[in-house]
């Protein structure tokens, strides 16, 4: 049995194709379930963000299972997976495990440190959980993940001045405007990412904000925490024609902007220019739009210049990062170890107390001409006797779970005794 991840990100493919593996939230349930049912997969999570799309697996063949997942993102995105399979990363066991407390502490991501990836680590855990495909093992590794992460912004300066997405979205446009003072803002989708971006331009001077979604409701709540406006979706043409600047991250699974949209609101513009800034996966806009006169179009692939500058400037927590990883990565190995062989010490007591309480049985009828407190003495004697036996086996297991050898004693218990015990030690 195996923990394996298969995914792609930022470093190994364009966004291009990295959008069209992308899983949106309203299709997290369905991917997983189908997952789920195939035969080499026997728990699953899904991590998809702008940055990445990860399958994690708890499996029972390494290969066929890798083979599962390959086959799913090909029906899923319609590629072939000559497409991307040169494109893909596999980890298994150790190196799967410590892959995801990288991504959770952020530093595994396009800008080191980002805030936003340990809520999608988290939130890809809960959707698992929730949809039932995410049991013992896979829900463990993630828990401890999330642990890792939370520990590893509390300890370094990666945690204290936390840069996202959103916010090197928002430092990008005014890099590219030389400010934003005095600018019309449109923010499309009121996620986490774009709250993140509507927050992090309320205080740039801009002039106007408008937040545009599908759910009225949450634009207003964000609209309200910066004196803005809000829009339905359906009345993006003209918010659109009113913008100097738009910051787009929704998680709808078609294009929201065609290009002739924004070609019939430049023609009525004359001399002023638009900015967008496209951070969904898959793409809100149309890359179409970037060729516009006018039209600035700018998506995740823009925003890697400025993630090597910020990982510059955080080279040094990267190290202090990786300490704490590395802590906690031994620390889960060991809980793990434990984990494995509690089940083999578990069932080698109940045999030799069974064993006991089979020969007291067996001489029950001469037994009962003794008094209750030479029968107690009696109990307590062979209860003894089987406890001293058991217990150097059970120290030695103990502290060889986890190596080579403690697999090797925890067989051999297993096979001199006929333990059962049953699938707990895989887990």
């Amino acid at each position: 049995m195996s923990v394996i991840v298969v995914g792609l990100n930022h470093r190994t493919v364009p966004v291009a194709l990295l959008e069209r593996m992308a899983v949106p939230d309203t299709r997290i349930a369905k991917a997983l379930h189908d997952l789920e049912s195939r035969e080499n997969l026997l728990e699953v999570a899904v991590l998809s963000t702008c940055n990445r799309t990860e399958i994690y697996a708890y499996c029972s063949r390494f290969h066929p299972a890798v083979g599962d997942i390959v086959e799913f993102l090909a029906e899923y995105s319609g590629a072939h997976p000559d497409e991307f399979n040169d494109h893909l990363y596999t980890y298994y066991d150790d190196a799967a495990i410590s892959h995801l407390f990288s991504v959770a502490a952020g530093l595994d991501s396009m800008i080191v440190g980002e805030g936003e990836i340990l809520g999608q680590v988290r939130s890809a855990w809960a959707a698992a959980e929730a949809e039932k495909v995410s049991a013992t093992l896979l829900g463990q590794v993630f828990r401890h993940a999330v642990e890792s992460g939370k520990r590893v912004r509390t300890e370094t300066e990666i945690g204290r001045h936390p840069v996202s997405i959103s916010s090197a979205a928002v430092a990008v446009a005014s890099e590219h405007l030389g400010g934003l003072e005095g600018c019309r803002v449109l923010v499309i989708g009121a996620g986490e990412m774009g709250e993140g971006m509507t927050i992090a331009i309320a205080n740039r001077g801009v002039a106007d904000i408008c937040v545009a979604n599908r759910t009225i409701e949450n634009a207003q709540t964000l609209a309200t925490r910066v004196d803005g406006r809000v829009a339905p979706l359906t009345a993006l043409a003209e918010e659109l024609a009113r913008a100097d600047v738009v910051l787009a991250s929704t998680g709808a699974s078609e294009v929201l902007i065609e290009r002739g949209a924004v070609e019939a609101i430049m023609l009525g513009r004359r001399d002023q220019r638009m900015l967008i800034v496209d951070v969904a996966l898959p793409r809100d806009i149309d890359p179409g739009v970037g060729e516009i006169p006018g039209v600035t179009l700018l998506d995740i692939d823009d925003l890697k210049g400025y993630a090597q500058r910020s990982t510059e400037r955080r080279r040094a927590e990267i190290g202090k990062a990786r300490e704490i990883l590395g802590a906690e990565i031994e620390r889960y190995r060991e809980q793990r170890a434990a984990r494995m062989v509690a089940p083999i010490v578990t069932a080698l007591h109940r045999r030799g107390e069974s064993l006991r309480n089979s020969e007291l049985d067996r001489h029950r009828q001469r037994l009962a001409n003794l008094d209750e407190e030479t029968l107690q003495l009696v109990e307590s004697i062979t209860r003894g006797i089987v406890n001293k036996l058991l217990h150097e086996p059970t120290v030695r297991v103990k502290d060889n779970a986890g190596t080579d050898r403690g697999d090797v004693l925890a067989d051999a218990l297993s096979t001199l005794f006929d333990l059962d015990a049953g699938t707990e030690r895989s887990a």
